[in-house]
């Protein structure tokens, strides 16, 4: 059986800071060769096994293909970058920058590598992913404790998924990294008082200031910094003994201990510790590194190209380039066109990347996007992130899978049930957890119905007991919003509400597993995971 540990500095190939400077002009590819077959109806979707079984190739890309030929760090600078701030010391911009890519790489070559092998799992349904943290970190709320509560909460969920779902869970956090946010309009208005938007303390300060909204390129270093803090403590814990199995009774929130959730989270505890204790008086050993450790990846959206761009090292054990800011990095909804910055940035790293994708999205175009990102259509190189709102992913899901279905391309589908569920209620920006609820929901049943794979759900939550989002168990009214409503930017679940969610989701593997098993399918072949 294969143990699956925090990846480590020993995985990686020998990542050398070596940043180009040359400047060269590129043309995103259109989509042009992408394999097409004739339109696939629902029904025969519906007929087609909902397992796929893959062998990821351990590369994305080799170092020589075609896409690649104009392709450098760099060469993004050609084209329009959308949600840049504007530095006005320009100097202050290239010091800040300088001194990052002198900085160590945050994270490793052959740790990329291997998250794309386990993302292939999940858009295989061998595995699922569980995607979460913060809307956007912040510099004045870090802190050991709340890292370590939104560690322990991820485990939590991955606990609930994987016992309850009978599936190995993908854990990566939106940590170390996930600092910058696109926004709707360049200026903000309060009280006949207009200033630049607050883009995240990557960019600029949240206080409705002058001095606090001017973007300040050091909060670049500031953020590498706190990114490299926060990977050194989840290092530790995942390989330091705090995340063993052993441990999941001692995993729960104080402040948990005596809601439905918590106590629900306690009885399916209960009964891993003793399939535990079983497995041992059967002669497991519980000092071994799968009893022990755990796997746990970070990411965050790939916004701010400046500071992308410095942490892109080139992999001297395969000459590809890996944006070493995070393992896995996203395209916004706002940044995906396919003639601009962000995608041209993107489809040359070797990460494993993800889009999100709106009800806006063709389906043309995204299959064009995909075969941008995706050229060599690599298992587990590609998350599409769909994030529609309850209402809309039952009508506007189905034409897109079906889409990319019909050409032949392979990728992992993802939920973020968040961002199209954002309301207003008395003056407070929320969302209610009935309608993230509901989307899981559709999600799971447009793909019940196409035979396709649920890969993973994305979700903007926290481990402090937070009252930003109405509803779930923990019955936050209206009342109760300006109670603990602490974001920074857009509302969170708390560790009750995002434990209900895992409940849920573990319901919805559970029931696929046992069709599966009822039709005949073959038993994956994944390896264990925590």
């Amino acid at each position: 059986m294969e143990t699956m540990r925090m990846p480590d500095a020993q995985q990686a190939g020998s990542l050398l800071p070596q940043p180009s400077t040359s400047q060269l002009s590129t043309k995103v590819p259109n989509g042009r060769g992408a394999r097409i077959r004739p339109q696939a109806t629902r029904g025969l979707l519906r007929q087609r096994s909902i397992r796929a079984v893959v062998e990821p190739p351990v590369l994305p890309f080799e170092k020589d293909a075609e896409h690649l030929s104009q392709w450098r760090p760099e060469s993004w600078r050609q084209l329009k970058a959308y949600q840049q701030p504007n530095y006005r010391d320009e100097k202050k911009l290239r010091d800040a920058v300088e001194t990052i890519t002198r900085m160590p790489p945050l994270v490793f070559a052959g740790e990329c590598r291997n998250l794309q092998s386990r993302l292939a799992k999940c858009a295989a349904g061998e595995a699922f992913l569980l995607q979460g943290g913060d809307c956007a970190e912040s510099f004045s709320q870090f802190s050991a404790n709340r890292i370590r509560d939104s560690f322990r909460v991820m485990l939590q969920m991955a606990v609930v998924a994987m016992f309850g779902g009978g599936v190995p869970v993908v854990k990566i956090g939106r940590m170390a990294g996930q600092f910058a946010k696109p926004r709707s309009a360049d200026l903000e208005t309060i009280d006949g008082m207009e200033l630049p938007s607050y883009r995240g303390d990557i960019i600029n300060g949240a206080e409705f200031t002058e001095s606090a909204r001017v973007p300040d390129p050091q909060r670049l270093v500031q953020a590498y910094n706190q990114s490299a803090s926060t990977l050194n403590l989840l290092r530790g814990f995942s390989t330091g003994g705090y995340a063993g199995l052993q441990r999941v009774m001692q995993w729960n929130l104080e402040f948990m201990g005596k809601s439905d959730e918590g106590q629900a989270y306690m009885d399916l505890a209960k009964r891993v510790e003793e399939a535990i204790q079983f497995m041992e008086a059967c002669g497991l050993e519980n000092d071994t590194p799968m009893m022990t450790e755990t796997e746990f990846y970070v990411s965050h959206e790939c916004l701010l190209l400046d500071y992308e761009q410095a942490l892109t090292r080139e992999d001297s054990t395969t000459g590809l380039w890996y944006d070493c800011s995070g393992h896995f990095l996203w395209c916004g909804e706002r940044t995906r066109q396919l003639d601009a910055a962000h995608v041209e940035f993107m489809r040359g790293i070797a990460n494993p990347i993800g889009v999100k994708v709106s009800d806006k999205m063709d389906a043309s175009q995204l299959v064009s996007l995909i075969a941008a990102l995706n050229p060599e259509n690599t298992p587990g190189r590609l998350a599409v992130i769909i994030r529609m709102g309850a209402g809309k992913l039952r009508e506007n899901m189905p034409r897109l899978v079906e889409a990319v279905e019909s050409a032949g391309q392979t990728v992992t589908w993802v939920c973020d049930p968040m961002h199209g569920n954002t309301e207003s209620v008395a003056g407070y920006k929320t969302r209610r957890y009935e309608r993230i609820r509901q989307e899981v929901e559709a999600f799971f049943d447009v793909h019940e119905q196409l035979g396709t794979v649920p890969g993973g759900l994305h979700l903007e939550m926290t481990g402090d007991d937070v009252t930003e989002c109405l509803g779930g168990g923990s019955s936050i009214l209206e009342a109760d919003l300006n109670s603990r409503y602490h974001t920074h930017c857009d509302p969170r679940l708390n560790a009750e509400q995002a434990l209900e969610m895992a409940f849920y989701v573990a319901s919805r593997l559970r029931q696929r597993k046992d069709r599966m098993s009822a039709q005949g399918a073959a038993k994956p072949s994944s390896p264990v995971f925590m």
